[in-house]
């Protein structure tokens, strides 16, 4: 199937894996352990029941949504997503193009592989940036500080990752950031030739280029920097004192991302959080971590309106973007369903997966007589 037919989120699915060798699929769609996260998140929106009300005049449907004093196309953006680049080299470029083209936000995370300021500027003013807390506190708040040098408005610290998850099947592949595969995995890698033109193209495994320095960065082999990222990354150390310290150097609106607890959601805010981002790392952390969507109308209620309400994880439908915002969302952001266009079709792939959410939200709106996204809510669910 072409990825301009596609008619939903899994047609882009189908695409995507017909692109990728197993490995490299496995990581993309891979949870943790058994994948009871990963199910729990489709799960939960199974269970939603969205009441329609009729003779309503919806003719003038709109999505436009604000975040953060700002108007969005819709109340979807993009996920931060990292290693997007074993996928199809260029892959945060070209969601960030898509994005911007839109109207909606696109968030680049620090293990990303395009480099920030060219992400910048495809995003159209519309980028946000992710931080993993490094156990270097230096290296973490300089690259805060060149986020913000380039005009970078939201900053997304991610909290989920204390310790590195156990991804059995990445174990099994031998997939990791360094891409040394188990011989099964690189004989069957030859069934996609389009992938590996384009991987030996440019250069083999993409480097980390939003991590370490410009300069230390340029010196470095894809391996080396992996290596370093590995002992930066998953901090148990940190606490919410370095989150205080975050807020005090970060000049602009800051988000936690990863809370599932009303009362981490509560100290977030306490301490500055400008928004929270209701999120299990999209099952990839915790397996038996509940649904976001479970724990989401509870993290609502605990805070002001004054504090937006995010979520991301299960995305595949406008109707689960529609659920999660009745539950108490502001704002939704998808991941993987965003990720299968730009790998099926890069930036007019990508394109293709955003124009199909919003119109499943505006078929959803239409059909429960809800003209406005403002006017979403509780009233809406069973």
């Amino acid at each position: 199937m072409n990825f301009e037919n596609a008619v939903n989120i899994e047609d882009l699915r189908h695409c995507a894996r017909s692109h990728l060798p197993r490995a490299v699929l496995g990581y993309v769609e891979g949870g943790v352990e058994d994948g009871i996260g990963m199910a729990r998140n489709r799960a939960a929106f199974d269970t939603v029941r969205l009441v329609p009300r009729y003779l309503m005049d919806t003719s003038q449907r709109t999505q436009k949504s604000m975040l953060f004093g700002r108007e969005y196309a819709m109340p979807l953006g993009v996920a931060p997503m990292g290693l997007s680049g074993i996928s199809r080299p260029g892959t945060d470029l070209a969601l960030a193009t898509a994005a911007g083209r839109a109207g909606i936000p696109f968030t680049l995370s620090n293990v990303s592989n395009d480099p920030l300021d060219k992400v910048v500027a495809a995003g159209n003013g519309n980028v946000f940036f992710q931080l993993y807390p490094c156990l270097d506190r230096a290296l973490m708040y300089a690259t805060m500080a060149r986020a913000a040098d380039l005009g970078v408005q939201v900053l997304m610290v991610t909290v989920d990752v204390p310790v590195h998850p156990n991804r059995e099947h990445n174990t099994r592949s031998g997939f990791g950031s360094s891409l040394k595969l188990k011989l099964p995995y690189v004989l069957e890698a030859a069934l996609h030739p389009r992938w590996i033109i384009e991987y030996l193209a440019h250069g083999g495994v993409p480097k980390f280029r939003n991590l370490l320095s410009a300069e230390t960065t340029a010196a470095s082999s894809a391996r080396e920097i992996a290596i370093a990222a590995t002992a930066q990354l998953a901090d148990d150390s940190q606490t919410w004192n370095d989150f205080e310290e975050i807020r005090r150097r970060w000049p602009g609106k800051l988000v936690i991302k990863g809370v599932m607890h009303a009362d981490d959601a509560r100290r977030a805010a306490a301490l500055g959080a400008d928004g929270v981002l209701v999120s299990n790392h999209g099952g990839r952390q915790l397996d038996l971590a509940p649904s976001p969507l479970e724990v989401l109308p509870a993290i609502r209620a605990a805070l002001p309106e004054s504090i937006a309400v995010m979520f991301d994880s299960g995305i595949r439908r406008g109707s689960h973007v529609v659920a999660a915002m009745c539950l108490g969302a502001d704002f939704v952001f998808a991941g993987r369903a965003m990720l299968y266009g730009a790998i099926a079709g890069r930036e007019r792939g990508a394109a293709r997966a955003i124009e199909i959410l919003k119109q499943e939200i505006d078929l959803q709106m239409g059909q429960m007589g809800c003209a406005s996204t403002d006017d979403l809510g509780a009233k809406w669910v069973l």
